[in-house]
């Protein structure tokens, strides 16, 4: 061991800030093990804070749905009626037989629409093209570089 006279202890240098004596008493392996934590520890948590917005966003979510399927087994029921008012209206002018077959032939061509629109737009879906495409590119950037060997 060296002369006590001549050693540099940091921990007794009262110049420094308590923040600057624990820097230079503290190793290098100890400061990487402590930044290894330290993101440890934040990775944990902004994967628990996730979890909580999925969750309330999952809750709202399904909330939301449920108040649009009553608002389509209300919207069903009116057009039920207003088909019907529909019918009956057009009962007074031409017989009820054929009002009836009217209103029948009108909900058809709104269903033959709809099924049209809806069929060229499931056409129309191209999947993920970028998360395949980035997929593929996984396994090229794992390999190992045969200049850095």
């Amino acid at each position: 061991m060296g002369d006590p006279r001549h050693s540099y202890d940091a921990s007794y240098d009262p110049s420094l800030t308590p923040s600057e004596r624990q820097a230079e008493a503290t190793s290098l392996g100890d400061l990487l093990a402590e930044v290894s934590r330290d993101v440890s520890t934040l990775m944990r948590q902004e994967v628990e804070l996730a979890k909580a917005e999925i969750r309330e966003s999952a809750k709202r979510a399904g909330r939301g749905a449920g108040l649009l399927g009553g608002a389509g087994v209300a919207g069903l029921l009116a057009l039920v009626f207003l088909s019907v008012a529909l019918w009956w209206g057009l009962g007074y002018v031409m017989g009820n037989a054929w009002s009836a077959v009217i209103v029948a032939v009108l909900w058809g061509v709104v269903a033959l629409v709809l099924a049209l629109t809806g069929k060229k737009q499931i056409e129309e879906i191209s999947g993920v093209p970028q998360t395949v495409e980035t997929v593929k590119e996984i396994p090229e950037t794992l390999k190992r570089n045969e200049e850095n060997r």
